[in-house]
Formats: C-alpha cells, structure tokens, sequence
C-alpha cells in the first residue's frame, strides 16, 4: 500500500493529521538535517499504524515536504 505524506519538520509538537484513506500530515520537532526528520516520520507512522518501523520505506521525496511511502 502506498500512502502520501506530507512532512513539517521543525514544529513545537508531534502529531499526524489523517486526510483521507492514503494521505496523511505530519508534524515532528525534527530539522530536516541528515535524515532525522524521515526517520522521526517513519518512527511516528508506525505507532500510528501500530506496524514495525522495517515495514516503512520512503520510496519518493527523501528531500522533499511531499513523500510516498510503501507500507507492507
């Protein structure tokens, strides 16, 4: 399944906003520097999904505000 996400890093506070079915936003205290905010990204979705981190992977826009990630 792959899902949208849109990433805004550097926020006061964590959360993840659902928009629809396969679109999410999400907010994490992370800069985006050396891939910390990805990770913070990855590490909030699966507590949300309730999956491992290993089944996230970002498959476009590692540089990017806009991300796809694949979800097994």
């Amino acid at each position: 399944m792959l899902i949208k996400v849109k990433v805004f890093p550097s926020s006061k506070k964590e959360e993840i906003c659902k928009k629809s079915e396969d679109s999410f936003e999400v907010k994490v205290k992370e800069k985006p520097e050396r891939g910390e905010a990805n990770k913070a990204v990855i590490g909030l979705l699966s507590s949300f999904l309730k999956i491992p981190k290993g089944k996230i992977k970002i498959i476009k826009g590692f540089k990017q505000r806009n991300k796809i990630l694949k979800v097994c």
